[in-house]
Order: structure tokens, then C-alpha cells, then sequence
């Protein structure tokens, strides 16, 4: 098995070795491999097991990140690894993220190949995505820097679960990131996810007050867990207070899966009800996924309350924007990363193979 050296470890008096890349903390002998999976104890030191290996890279609409504010429709190269270094019960990618077995990387590329690949297929972005990239960081870290040599952005899906170096050392090679913020009470995020919510709020105000990074926020409602409307109350206060009102929040639909098949399906009507929720607190954009709701999913001015961008699923309709990213009827300049025109990639995803010519 192929390894790659990486930096964020400390040895401990009994000869363990401490991963230092998230709060987990994971104390390894020789040998053995921290939760997530890809970091592991090899001869005395941390090594990255998954470097330049992929569960598979598809081209995907940039909303599907999500993202709404950043680069509206184009196309970006998404891949991930194996593992998390959370454990949550809800997963949606269990596949990829729980896995153990390394057969799952069952596709390879360098980082200059990502790079390479991506501006042949005309992607704006590469996304970091499907399991968390912050285990993978040095093999994120090095494709970023690639990327940016062909002028394509570097895209984050990350839960935020980082120590401060290393999220120092990862977000400056980061262009926008979606940080999946799970819940808003410590309970749950010990309880379902086997993480805490603190750092994650860390992260967010890191990303807000010491970095240039766009991001916007996912939140999955799981029905009679984190869709309380005092939760909702509490998150939405924290995010206005904190990180401003322009930080773009989407709330996602639940779908039983792993190890919470006890749950239903999030109800449409629960989406809209957070959605309103968000906005009376004060928040500009806020947005539902996973579920077909133009209104929910179609981008309103903050001044005139018009609507300036369609959206239907991942399908861009009307474009109400003048001078990258101002209302076409007020003025108003919306907080973005918008070039002169939106992109047309629309819903599409497409598979690549990165042993094919481009």
C-alpha cells in the first residue's frame, strides 16, 4: 500500500503516536488506523494511506455541492477518498465514507492529472467532496495548488471537524467551501455524529474572520432531532450574530440511510417552515434541498425581494444580474463569487474516466 508522509502528528511518552489532524485525537500504535481510516501509524509516524486514490470524479453542477453562490452553473471535477473521521448514523455517502476497504479507490490520479483533467473538460472548480477532504488534506492541499496554475478554484464539502493548524494550513488552498453544519446542540452531534459542535462553530468563524474563503452552510433536518423549531430558532440566531446575514444557508431533506432507517423522510413542509424560520432572524439567502422547490431553491434580491436567479433542481432559468452579481432592478450588489455571465452546465453528471485522453 502507498503512503504519503503528512506533518499534523505528535509522538506520546507511551510510544503512541497522536494524529493532530481533528479533535478526535486518535492514539495510535504501530499499525493501526485512526477512525477515519486513511490515517494510520507506520513507522512511527502518521501516514496518508488514500494519496492520489479515488472512490471515482464525476463532472457535477456546482449547486450540487451546494452552492449556490459561487460560480452559478459550472461545472466541477468532484472526487473523494475512503473513510470520515466522524460516524455519523445518518450518513448519506456510507459507501464511500464508512468504507474500509481499500478496493473502494478504485480509480487514481495524480494531482497534476486532476488539474489537467479539469481544464480539459472546461470545469471552473475541483470539489473535495463525498467523504470529508480534511483526512485527505495533503492530497487536497497539493491537487489545489495544481489547479490554481490552470486558474480552477478549489471547492471544500467538508463537517468542519479540524484542529486550528491544520484547518490553517487547508483552507488557504481553498477558493469556497460548503461546511456541513449537522446541528446546533452538542447532544446531537455526541450522540449521532460522535463529534462535538464547538469546533465546527470554530471552523465557520475561522472562515468567516480569518480567511477570504466563500462558504455557505448545509443543514440536514432529520425529523424529531434537529428540526425543532427552538433549534432552528438558536442556529439561525447564532449564524446572523456570528458570520452576518449574508452567509447562504441551505436546508437539505433527510432520507433514511446507514444506520437511521428508523426515521422518515423530511417532510417538504419542514424545509419551508426552517426556511422561514432562517429568514424572520434575518438571514438573506436561504435555501431547501433535496426536494422540488423552485421558490426554495431560486435566489431573491435582499433589498427589492425580487427574484434575480431561477433555479428548478440544478437548472439555472432567469438571470436577473448585471455587473457580476447586481440586481438587474435595484442595484443591490449580492455577496458572490459571480463571473459576467452564469454558467450552462446545468443538471447533468457525467462519470470520468482519468485513464482516458481529454
Amino acid at each position: 500500500m502507498a503512503t504519503h508522509a503528512t506533518e499534523y502528528w505528535h509522538t506520546l511518552e507511551d510510544g503512541r503516536v497522536q494524529c493532530d489532524v481533528c479533535p478526535r485525537a486518535c492514539k495510535l500504535r504501530e499499525g493501526q488506523q485512526g477512525l477515519c481510516f486513511v490515517r494510520a501509524n507506520e513507522g512511527g509516524a502518521i501516514v496518508l494511506t488514500s494519496y492520489g486514490r479515488s472512490s471515482g470524479f464525476c463532472i457535477d453542477p456546482i449547486e450540487k455541492k451546494p452552492l449556490n453562490h459561487f460560480l452559478p452553473g459550472t461545472p466541477v471535477l468532484s472526487f473523494g477518498t475512503a473513510g470520515c473521521n466522524l460516524a455519523c448514523k445518518f450518513c448519506q455517502n456510507w459507501d464511500m465514507s464508512k468504507s474500509r476497504e481499500m478496493d473502494t479507490l478504485a480509480s487514481s490520479a495524480t494531482p497534476v492529472r486532476l488539474a489537467e483533467v479539469a481544464k480539459a473538460r472546461g470545469c471552473r472548480s475541483v470539489a473535495y467532496t463525498y467523504n470529508d477532504p480534511i483526512i485527505f488534506m495533503e492530497y487536497a492541499i497539493d491537487t489545489a495548488i495544481e489547479c490554481h496554475q490552470l486558474d480552477i478554484a478549489s471547492v471544500a464539502v467538508s463537517a468542519g471537524y479540524m484542529c486550528p493548524e491544520p484547518r490553517k494550513a487547508f483552507f488557504q488552498h481553498m477558493d469556497a467551501a460548503n461546511i456541513d453544519l449537522k446541528a446546533f446542540t452538542e447532544r446531537f452531534y455526541h450522540k449521532i455524529c460522535g463529534g462535538d459542535l464547538a469546533s465546527v462553530l470554530d471552523t465557520l468563524l475561522y472562515l468567516k474572520c480569518e480567511t477570504n474563503v466563500w462558504f455557505e452552510i448545509t443543514t440536514l433536518l432529520i425529523p424529531d432531532e434537529n428540526d425543532s423549531n427552538k433549534e432552528l430558532e438558536a442556529m439561525t440566531r447564532w449564524i446572523v450574530d456570528h458570520l452576518g446575514p449574508d452567509i447562504p444557508l441551505h436546508f437539505s431533506a433527510f432520507h433514511p440511510d446507514w444506520k437511521m432507517l428508523d426515521k422518515p423522510r423530511t417532510p417538504a413542509t419542514t424545509l419551508t417552515r426552517a426556511r422561514q424560520v432562517a429568514m424572520q432572524n434575518g438571514l438573506n439567502f436561504v435555501y431547501t434541498g433535496n426536494v422540488h422547490d423552485p421558490e426554495g431553491s431560486s435566489t431573491y434580491c435582499p433589498t427589492c425581494k425580487k427574484r434575480v436567479i431561477e433555479r428548478d433542481w440544478y437548472q439555472l432559468g432567469e438571470w436577473a444580474l448585471q455587473n457580476r452579481g447586481e440586481c438587474r432592478y435595484c442595484g443591490t450588489q449580492l455577496p458572490s463569487v459571480f463571473e459576467a455571465e452564469p454558467g450552462s452546465w446545468g443538471p447533468r453528471r457525467e462519470p470520468v474516466a482519468m485513464s482516458l485522453k481529454y
